[in-house]
């Protein structure tokens, strides 16, 4: 699902890939020690990494259960309201609350500003697609990354690179299927989770600037939380329903899940180098399509299948040409 990081991405690391809760994976990647990681640790945080996007397809799922009977608001509120308490157990580890005063708080802003976005429209989208297919849609925030990168950051991006990202796109197509009568996805769903992902993108090229502006990854995972909570609260007011107990029960799993997976994918890149545990983040494709087999009884067309293949395909070349550019 599109959700929350510590900290930021290293200068040096691959653009991070799209899927359940993108951005909020995206910025929890910590340079490790000199080196290489030994085996053992490595191991270890391919798990955390596998574990970490268990927890983040739960959470899609839970949001998917709630059904669109709470507004999007709402759930975005509780999502990152009942988050805050676990993400405060970060504090502690970079110097207490003094560390969490904001040296850029327009950049905050404006990572407040595209992570809402970016999470309201993939919460639109589970309720409204299959959970898989919104998975996959949100392997396009790599593809919007990278061009992005070249408008906002000025970053070089070869041919290769672009060809990627056109292929890429033409996987949309495949997934989407417009104009194919009844194989087609409802549109406008589609066109919401894909302005999510651009939305997560845009987030990236904030939490980047954040980190280069020395941030610590910490102050910005709580601030957006706070930030967060605070818009999505007053959107929820006019719309407000009162959760059931299933709904709280689901709205508390949400915030809770997320939360310890983005402590675990810190872990996790706090042990093993980001060339080999980028690539595991797609396994968040195989737990999403596994619960919602299991749940709702939703599998994969065979259909969609050229489609998740092209897209992930894509997705994970650009990884490993980023990676081999930044290693020469």
């Amino acid at each position: 699902m599109p959700h929350e990081p510590p900290p930021p991405p290293r200068p040096d690391a691959p653009p991070p890939r799209g899927g359940p809760d993108a951005a909020d994976r995206a910025g929890v990647i910590v340079a490790p020690g000199p080196g290489a990681a030994p085996g053992g640790a490595r191991r270890r945080a391919i798990l955390m990494v596998l574990g970490a996007a268990a927890a983040f397809a739960l959470a899609a799922a839970a949001v998917k259960g709630l059904g669109g009977e709470l507004p999007v608001a709402q759930v975005v509120l509780f999502r990152n309201l009942l988050a805050l308490p676990v993400l405060l157990l970060l504090v502690p580890g970079v110097g207490g609350f003094a560390a969490l005063r904001p040296g850029r708080p327009w950049l905050h802003a404006q990572r407040v500003f595209w992570g809402m976005i970016g999470m309201a429209g993939s919460f639109y989208g589970y309720a409204h697609l299959p959970l898989a297919t919104v998975t996959v849609l949100g392997f396009t925030m790599p593809l919007f990354l990278t061009a992005l990168s070249v408008l906002l950051l000025a970053e070089r991006v070869g041919w290769r690179r672009w060809t990627a990202v056109g292929v890429g796109f033409c996987g949309v197509l495949l997934v989407a299927r417009p104009g194919v009568g009844e194989a087609a996805l409802p549109l406008w769903p589609v066109l919401i989770v894909l302005v999510a992902a651009f939305a997560w993108a845009m987030a990236m090229i904030s939490i980047r600037r954040l980190g280069d502006a020395g941030e610590s990854g910490v102050s910005i995972v709580i601030w957006f939380a706070l930030g967060a909570s605070v818009l999505a609260g007053i959107a929820a007011v006019p719309v407000w329903v009162d959760p059931t107990p299933r709904q709280w029960a689901l709205l508390a799993l949400i915030g809770g899940v997320s939360a310890i997976a983005q402590l675990m994918m810190t872990a996790a890149y706090r042990r093993g180098e980001t060339t080999l545990l980028a690539p595991f983040e797609y396994s968040a494709l195989v737990w999403t399509t596994l619960l919602a087999a299991a749940v709702w009884g939703e599998w994969p067309s065979l259909l969609d299948l050229p489609g998740f293949a092209v897209l992930v395909g894509a997705g994970l070349f650009i990884w490993w040409r980023e990676a081999a550019r930044k290693g020469r």
